[in-house]
């Protein structure tokens, strides 16, 4: 197994991931969660969630306080197929955010389930 399988599955330990049918029921409550994709600017450009505010992976941390200044406030994270998503996830968790999940298998899971 390499060191990046082996960080992610460590990671995957530590957060909350959720599928796509639990997201889109999050997404049809009220209040919506705070949606994130962490993707590249290139990525976003060629489809997202509907609703989701674009923050690139590398300047999520210094970014987030002024995005969701409430640690409280429920966020989902996602990327591409859930690695990026699942790492900033827990990064947002040890920087004191406490409704923290990660979109299991991420953007393509959510195009893959026509969602």
């Amino acid at each position: 197994m390499s060191r990046f399988r082996q960080l992610i599955d460590d990671t995957r330990t530590r957060i909350r991931e959720i599928g796509t049918a639990d997201l889109a029921a999050l997404l049809a409550g009220s209040p919506p969660p705070v949606l994130l994709d962490v993707r590249e600017t290139d990525e976003f450009a060629k489809g997202h969630l509907p609703g989701a505010r674009h923050v690139s992976r590398g300047v999520l941390e210094g970014n987030i306080e002024d995005i969701v200044p409430d640690p409280a406030t429920p966020v989902v994270l996602y990327c591409a197929s859930g690695n990026r998503s699942a790492l900033a996830a827990d990064n947002l968790q040890r920087m004191g955010y406490r409704d923290v999940v990660s979109l299991a298998g991420g953007y393509k899971a959510w195009v893959a389930e026509k969602r």
